[in-house]
């Protein structure tokens, strides 16, 4: 195309990134007959799809059933031996689609979206100047709406030799075609625990640097000691209150040097210490936005100050999982379609039609280690530091009877949190093999507000590791 002159091509939304939540957005306004058009400088379906949340199950998945089938009688002694990690690797790499987005694209061409591969960025009120992989640009003008949907990257520490060190991300620890024989993971979150488990079992020595006093941190303490525990009997070496000082590459090894002065030695570093958003090139100075940060929102996920701008998913920074992402996009979308039809007044209370309520309420979360650990709502730390009224009540998975069937010798934990004035449940964590599978029931509670009294009514089958939730609701009678 020409370096001149550039013609403006209209939609009724433009929408930067085409990952989980930026495909849901597009979704949801062609749904109701809107003209859509998404720009992505990368793999349609994003991070979640060929990065994250996909190849890294897929990498954990044998890890986990390997590990709960050790458990059975008459099964465990024959499921001793190690993964076949080629095997598992291919089985990642069919999960990603071998990192090629033609079924993704091919959806979204289905539902009517233009896609405009290339680098998107503002380009002041409602309009998004597009460069593509060759240089050619567009203008894009929006009628209605442009949403940033551009996700997060992984944050980097400031970290002497860092930068030359070729340490993995997120990125390279769920794509790496070859089992390292040493892997030091720095962090405690669900990156670094994730991944320490499935590359501890596909046959790697690693080692776990965490600076703080735990893992997983922001969930519920038992679960961050469950987890360390199963680690520890994987082999891994789990280090809490360590930090690291510098790092440095000789050839095809990294040196990590620790705030004491030792030194460990290993063939792969991965960097797991947070994420940072991803809007520090796409514009948003010419709408008088600074760059750089998570986007402040309203309960519509439309920026704050704006009628036309809208944040969705990890770019507004208010929970960064593709499900709490794609959720957002649900809500967004029917807000843009709502506003674009003049409807005068939107749902915009407490869990209505164009309010994001379960970000702050009720999100959901899973981490897929052995064991796995899933939430919903906040830990008993974050409800005591608001000031507000709980009653937490503790009860030792491993005594319900669908548990001791489930694995022998079954480790698990599960806490209710209940606000003692209303009598519902506000956030519920549980720890233990099959746990992310328990946690929806838990999701409805909390969504749903429904009243103790009332789930002493939902009647777990017998016998089921569900059955905990009985046990929970007469621990808190009494």
């Amino acid at each position: 195309m020409a370096q001149g002159h550039v013609e403006t091509t209209e939609y009724d939304v433009v929408v930067l990134g085409a990952g989980p939540v930026g495909e849901n957005v597009a979704d949801r306004v062609r749904a109701a007959g809107l003209s859509c058009a998404v720009v992505e400088s990368e793999l349609i379906g994003g991070e979640c799809s060929y990065w994250a949340c996909m190849p890294s199950k897929a990498l954990l998945r044998p890890v986990i059933a390997r590990s709960d089938a050790r458990k059975v009688p008459g099964l465990s002694a024959v499921v001793q031996g190690p993964l076949d990690a080629a095997a598992v690797l291919a089985n990642r790499d069919a999960f990603t689609s071998h990192w090629k987005d033609d079924g993704q694209a091919a959806w979204l061409d289905g539902i009517g979206v233009r896609i405009y591969r290339g680098h998107g960025s503002l380009d002041g009120t409602r309009r998004v100047k597009v460069r593509g992989p060759e240089g050619e640009r567009h203008v894009l003008a929006a009628r209605h709406a442009v949403a940033v949907c551009t996700g997060t990257r992984a944050a980097l520490p400031d970290l002497p030799g860092l930068t030359g060190a070729r340490a993995w991300t997120s990125r390279e620890a769920t794509s790496a075609q070859s089992v390292p024989g040493r892997l030091i993971v720095v962090g405690g979150g669900v990156v670094a625990t994730e991944m320490a488990t499935a590359w501890q079992a596909l046959g790697a020595q690693v080692t776990l640097l965490v600076r703080g006093s735990g893992l997983l941190p922001k969930m519920e303490p038992f679960c961050g000691e469950l987890v360390a525990q199963a680690l520890r009997e994987a082999g891994a070496d789990v280090r809490a209150g360590t930090s690291v000082a510098s790092v440095s590459r000789s050839g095809d090894t990294v040196t990590v040097t620790l705030d004491d002065g030792s030194t460990l030695e290993a063939d792969e570093l991965l960097i797991a210490t947070g994420r940072a958003p991803r809007t520090d090139d796409i514009g948003l100075e010419s709408v008088g936005i600074t760059p750089g940060r998570y986007l402040d929102v309203d309960e519509s996920c439309r920026v704050v100050g704006s009628d036309w701008l809208y944040a969705v998913g990890d770019a507004n920074g208010r929970a960064l999982l593709t499900h709490q992402g794609k959720y957002q996009a649900r809500i967004a979308g029917a807000a843009i379609v709502a506003r674009a039809q003049g409807v005068p007044l939107l749902e915009t209370d407490r869990w209505g039609a164009h309010a994001a309520t379960a970000d702050h309420d009720a999100v959901t979360q899973v981490v897929f280690t052995d064991p796995e650990v899933a939430s919903v709502g906040p830990s008993l730390a974050e409800v005591e530091r608001s000031g507000r009224k709980v009653r937490a009540v503790d009860y030792d998975m491993g005594s319900v009877a669908g548990a001791s069937l489930y694995a022998e010798g079954y480790r698990g934990k599960a806490r209710m949190l209940v606000d003692p004035d209303r009598e519902v449940v506000i956030g519920v964590t549980f720890a233990g093999p099959g746990a992310g599978e328990l946690i929806q029931a838990a999701a409805i509670a909390v969504a749903g507000e429904v009243p103790v009294d009332r789930l002493w009514h939902a009647v777990p089958a017998y016998p089921t590791i569900s059955e905990v939730w009985l046990r929970l609701l007469e621990t808190y009678r009494g």
